[in-house]
């Protein structure tokens, strides 16, 4: 188990408990009092912690190596029922942005979704979840698929942002997010939209337009990250914290500012302390969401996705 810098205290307090527990076991010294003192500090201690996380904290969280990422969702989601599509028909498959078709519960849904690697390898493969035009046209192929085919769609979004190589700009990267965004607000099926780790920029807007926007507890969505905000306003990164604060990046955040519609709860310590709740909670939120949205015919759906989006950033003076 990796921990981040602030969660010092729980790692510390975990070694106690675990060293305690193996002298019970390797002696006839009964310690279970001791393990159950330990125990009690160590759950006290993790709701302090993560009851008062800072944006920064927040970020890390979302990047923390063992976090679930898209495939991981969508395999214990949907399980055997999962077929991948691949291509964007034109340039190439992106391996950054993944897609297909799952049933979740006893409803197909087109889920689509960028997808980061575990470790050197596989991050290169993936190319750290930053797509190319490709795999937004690729995206975009496929929710055209499930519009076709009268089939609801799912994007999971975790990317750092689009690729922001001169290929990329090359093959049109602005017009590939541009034409999603504008083609997303008028699918004439219900879009779910989860951000289930770092939601950063076009990259994520590319697949970020639905009927239902939520964020994970420990996720983020804001136009750049804080290292690259610090950059440009201060010249350097060692503001990162000071700029995760402004930007308002947190779920909180873009809940109050109307930005998403609901934050979907993580497990205590995060989505990876507990991968099958965050399973769990993620699967019966999608179907609810599917649930309210099912009833409403193409033309109520296009309609209130465009009210919602052309009131965003409106206020009365």
């Amino acid at each position: 188990m990796e921990y981040l810098e602030f969660e010092a205290p729980i790692k510390e307090l975990q070694e106690q408990y675990n060293k305690a527990c193996a002298i019970g076991v390797d002696s006839d010294v009964d310690v279970t009092q001791t393990c159950k003192q330990i125990e009690k500090k160590l759950a006290s201690t993790k709701k302090e912690i993560y009851k008062n996380l800072t944006a920064w904290q927040r970020v890390q969280l979302s990047r923390h190596p063992n976090r679930p990422y898209t495939l991981d969702y969508i395999k214990a989601i949907c399980g055997e029922t999962f077929l991948e599509l691949h291509g964007d028909r034109n340039v190439a498959d992106d391996k950054a942005m993944v897609g297909g078709l799952g049933k979740i519960g006893e409803q197909s849904f087109m889920i689509i979704g960028q997808q980061k690697g575990y470790n050197t390898k596989t991050r290169q493969y993936r190319n750290f979840g930053m797509a190319n035009p490709e795999g937004y046209r690729k995206a975009l192929r496929l929710m055209k698929s499930a519009e076709k085919f009268d089939v609801p769609v799912v994007t999971f979004i975790d990317t750092p942002g689009a690729y922001p190589g001169l290929e990329a700009e090359e093959r049109g990267q602005g017009e590939a997010i541009a034409r999603n965004i504008i083609e997303m607000t008028r699918l004439k099926v219900p879009v779910i939209v989860v951000v289930i780790g770092e939601g950063a920029s076009g990259g994520a807007l590319g697949i970020g337009v639905g009927d239902k926007v939520m964020m994970l507890e420990n996720s983020w969505y804001s136009v750049i990250s804080p290292e690259n905000c610090s950059s440009i306003l201060w010249r350097s990164w060692d503001h990162k914290e000071q700029a995760a604060e402004a930007l308002k990046l947190t779920a909180t955040d873009a809940k109050k500012l109307k930005v998403i519609d609901s934050i979907i709860k993580e497990p205590l310590g995060g989505a990876h302390s507990n991968r099958e709740e965050m399973f769990t909670t993620l699967k019966k939120v999608i179907i609810e969401s599917h649930e309210e949205l099912k009833n409403l015919s193409p033309k109520e759906l296009v309609e209130k996705r465009m009210e919602k989006y052309s009131s965003m950033g409106v206020f009365k003076g």
